[in-house]
């Protein structure tokens, strides 16, 4: 890919993250503020498909979005360049997506295997 081409692949996770972090910020404050414990949260998200999709497409967005943005750092600041750059960057994008996948199955499926 181009540089152009993932500049805008990063500026249209961005655009893709933005209402998944308002709804979810959202949600945390009327959890906060309706004094709703830990138990009562897993409660209602267990098993839901809607919190499942939700939140399974809110980490595909931040691990591309991420591991895009970690790519200019480490070519900025680390010198990165050519196969190490994009491999360490795919590493990261991954990571980021098994650990956020690991996340969503647990609070929607009840465990992690």
């Amino acid at each position: 890919m181009t540089p152009f081409h993932l500049y805008m692949a990063q500026r249209l996770s961005a655009l893709v993250m933005a209402p998944f972090v308002l709804v979810h910020l959202g949600v945390m404050i009327y959890a906060i503020q309706g004094g709703l414990t830990a138990a009562e949260i897993l409660g209602r998200t267990q098993g839901s498909a809607f919190w499942f999709l939700f939140y399974g497409m809110f980490v595909v967005a931040v691990s591309i979005h991420a591991a895009l943005g970690l790519r200019v750092i480490l070519s900025e600041w680390a010198g990165l360049r050519g196969t190490a750059l994009n491999a360490l960057s795919c590493a990261i994008g991954f990571g980021l997506l098994v650990l956020g996948a690991r996340a969503v199955w647990a609070v929607t499926a009840g465990g992690v295997s």
